[in-house]
């Protein structure tokens, strides 16, 4: 990495550093950090190195950690470690709690090179994987330095982030050649990582595919389902902020025509819960809040589902679902889940995260796109007057879902030539 971008990035992290120290109180007050771990974001670990083979794996948020808990066991099961840094304090509640046995969790270090360097001693792993779109110019540059291979998993290159980069060819090739391999999640990525500067690329698919139906209590879903009897009900799932005003825009149009409709919102980040239901309730709403255990009754307009874990359980007693994150500039979020299981889905219209999964979607009849509130209440009116057109939405995306499966099995053979010589490489040591 020689490129001039590069050392004015490096010395603007070391400038950087008391006002990373700034964010980071900050984002804690909002309760977006765990202030007993506030080290981890300064490169200063809070768990012990164990012995042996220790494979670094960096997802950002909840659906890449996901995604890539079958990688991680396979590391383990292959008789190495495997540290899993997230960014999110959703994510790494997630991974707490359903991490196999050999999986560490921390959380990245903020992307200077002092952080960074005290990370790598600590924890010197033998190989560094990181999924998706997370590229970090300083964290990239130190395991070049280190020899320590990197590689990009379920690679997602967007079109407008590909132009950002692209505005800085020099600074780019920099950033790219630093990584030895990159599965792409499409042939358009795979094209962008290469114009980019990655040498070895392959598009193997997006491992969201091939994700685990995600689970629920058979008890809770039947006493949940028992409280719900008869009432017609819809699901926004990952809402952001300015969202949840739209969705209840199109409670208050469906409910002149839906006698007890009962609109579920489970909010991206749950801290937001307090504010999400007050912004409600001054718009004349009834709300309640399950992480307060609050009935629902035949008042009850909107039901806060605050909690982690559950959505599994929400698919399956609201069929009809609106993916969040779509009606602001975020860039909507992952729908196979709710595809798995057996969703109708809608969403907005912006989607760049995902844009070739939306595209394919909408193009099968697999997703509704709708632009605003309005739309939005005219098309769940539709659902929700014909059972049969919910059946066929829903079972249009669970078979894409089925016919895009594969990218993990191809993932994992890729990674087969990088595990045996990370293990060697330790074992000379």
């Amino acid at each position: 990495m020689s490129s001039v971008i590069f050392r004015v990035y490096q010395g603007l992290g070391r400038l950087a550093a008391p006002l990373l120290v700034g964010l980071y109180k900050l984002r804690a007050r909002q309760g977006k950090e765990d202030q007993s771990r506030k080290g981890e974001r300064f490169g200063v670990s809070s768990k012990a190195r164990p012995a042996g083979n220790l494979i670094w794996i960096h997802a950002a948020s909840v659906g890449e950690a996901n995604a890539v808990l079958p990688l991680a066991q396979q590391v383990v099961d292959a008789g190495s470690k495997v540290l899993l840094t997230t960014a999110t304090l959703t994510s790494a509640q997630v991974v707490e709690a359903s991490a196999p046995d050999g999986v560490i969790h921390q959380f990245l270090p903020y992307d200077t090179r002092g952080n960074i360097k005290r990370f790598l001693n600590h924890w010197t792993p033998c190989l560094a994987i990181t999924v998706e779109s997370e590229i970090w110019p300083a964290t990239f540059h130190e395991l070049e330095k280190r020899q320590i291979p990197l590689i990009i998993v379920n690679g997602r290159m967007s079109e407008s982030s590909y132009a950002n980069w692209n505005r800085v060819p020099s600074f780019a090739r920099s950033v790219f050649g630093t990584v030895d391999c990159v599965l792409a999640q499409s042939d358009e990525d795979a094209l962008r990582f290469k114009q980019l500067g990655a040498v070895r690329v392959r598009a193997t698919g997006n491992i969201k595919f091939d994700g685990n139906i995600p689970s629920c209590d058979p008890l809770e879903l039947a006493a949940f389902k028992n409280q719900l009897e008869g009432r017609p009900r819809w699901l926004a799932a990952s809402t952001h902020p300015e969202e949840e005003a739209e969705i209840a825009k199109a409670h208050k149009e469906l409910k002149q025509k839906f006698d007890r409709l009962l609109t579920i919102i489970v909010p991206r980040h749950p801290v937001r819960a307090k504010e999400i239901r007050s912004e409600l309730e001054q718009m004349g709403l009834v709300c309640a809040q399950r992480s307060k255990n609050e009935a629902l009754t035949n008042t009850t307009d909107i039901y806060i589902a605050d909690t982690l874990g559950e959505l599994g359980l929400f698919y399956r007693v609201a069929p009809i679902v609106f993916m969040g994150g779509s009606f602001t500039a975020v860039g909507g979020h992952n729908l196979l889940e709710p595809a798995q299981v057996g969703c109708a889905i809608l969403s907005g219209v912006h989607t760049h995260n995902f844009a070739w999964i939306y595209r394919h979607f909408a193009k099968e009849g697999g997703v509704l796109l709708v632009h605003n509130a309005a739309e939005l209440a005219a098309q769940i009116e539709t659902l929700l007057i014909n059972p049969d057109e919910v059946q066929k939405r829903a079972d249009a995306a669970k078979a894409l879902v089925e016919s895009g499966r594969g990218a993990l099995a191809a993932t994992q053979l890729e990674l087969q030539q990088y595990l045996p010589v990370a293990r060697a490489e330790v074992g000379e040591e």
